[in-house]
């Protein structure tokens, strides 16, 4: 079973744009899915085979085919994340996909951030450093190779 969180909406229309370029029924054949009426994708007023296009997404998105063995029972999740990346879907009986409903958190008391605290070590002194031939200076300030 593929799991379809990494398809992004670009990678629908990039599946989409084969769609069409090919035609419906080469495009099935082509990557092995059987024509289907029941889970339906609309773009732009066009309808698609809705396992096919998420199928052919799944490749571009992860470089692997999302097989219709694949698909079987993950649809109904498939379906959600195409509605949440902005396509209309209709599932079997001809109703559209129900957006997913998130349960609500109860309200979570937040502890005020505690201040960080000031170091009491001075920060580190960096060494000079000799301009001709980049050596450190020895502690009277005169380099012992330039000199």
């Amino acid at each position: 079973m593929a799991t379809f969180s990494s398809v992004a909406r670009q990678h629908v229309l990039q599946a989409i744009e084969e769609y069409d370029r090919r035609g419906g029924e080469d495009f099935l054949a082509v990557y092995g899915f059987v024509p289907q009426d029941e889970w339906t994708l609309t773009h732009e007023g066009r309808v698609y085979d809705l396992p096919a296009v998420v199928g052919v997404a799944h490749r571009f998105a992860t470089g692997r085919l999302a097989t219709p063995d694949d698909l079987t029972g993950s649809l109904a999740s498939a379906a959600a994340i195409m509605r949440k990346r902005g396509f209309e879907v209709t599932q079997p009986g001809g109703g559209p996909v129900a957006a997913p409903v998130r349960a609500k958190r109860a309200p979570q008391r937040r502890e005020p951030a505690a201040k960080p605290r000031k170091s009491s070590a001075e920060p580190e002194r960096v060494a000079p450093v000799c301009p001709t031939c980049h050596m450190t200076l020895a502690a009277m300030g005169n380099c012992d190779y330039c000199s």
